[in-house]
């Protein structure tokens, strides 16, 4: 399924509009413009997200970095505008985020240190190409997107406010973060786990 407009009597929006449409709608904003996530991930891309998200929580239990699974909603301001009048916010699906003020009740304001997307059919372009292009300009340190079906895993860090080329590596052994560098993701222990609820 393609990423549509939900409305179209109006070509730009806010966090204002965000915030009154329905829960149940997967919706982000980029730059004003909004794209449907629906509809809901395969379960492989869920019990990857689980994985990962378990054994990073583990490692930075003790940390003042905090890992948040989605759905939470992470502002990307131009400048100072207020969060009803920001015009980006997105559903990352694994957020790492280290400077607590950043963290707030309802959502993140800011560049995380770390984001993790991993692809589904339906938001491989705009995980690897309006994402990419959105969180290099907004300062996130590091940026992984895992290709469940290919096996990869595309690790871009932010050297001179540019990511570069990527690194691109098989789901297996481990990838250190290097933002956060207590973590170290173990793929294969990700992969076993996948693997063993297959043959089950």
């Amino acid at each position: 399924m393609g990423m549509a407009q939900p409305r179209h009597e109006q070509e730009f929006f806010t966090y204002r509009d965000y915030l009154h449409w329905p829960p149940d709608k997967r919706l982000e904003i980029i730059y004003g413009t909004v794209y449907d996530m629906t509809p809901a991930p395969l379960i492989i891309h869920q019990q990857i997200l689980l994985g990962l998200a378990r054994q990073i929580d583990e490692v930075l239990e003790d940390s003042s970095c905090r890992v948040l699974p989605a759905p939470v909603d992470v502002l990307l301001p131009r400048g100072l505008e207020a969060d009803e009048e920001t015009d980006t916010v997105v559903q990352p699906d694994l957020v790492i985020v280290c400077d607590p003020d950043k963290i707030r009740e309802k959502n993140i304001r800011g560049a995380p240190e770390w984001i993790i997307e991993i692809v589904s059919p339906s938001t491989a372009g705009h995980d690897q190409i309006r994402k990419r292009e959105l969180y290099e300009k907004s300062g996130v340190s590091e940026y992984w997107i895992v290709h469940p079906t290919d096996g990869l895993v595309m690790v871009y860090r932010l050297e001179d406010n540019a990511y570069g080329k990527p690194e691109v590596m098989e789901l297996k052994d481990t990838t250190r973060c290097m933002a956060v560098p207590e973590v170290s993701v173990d793929w294969d222990r990700v992969m076993r786990r996948l693997r063993e609820a297959e043959n089950q």
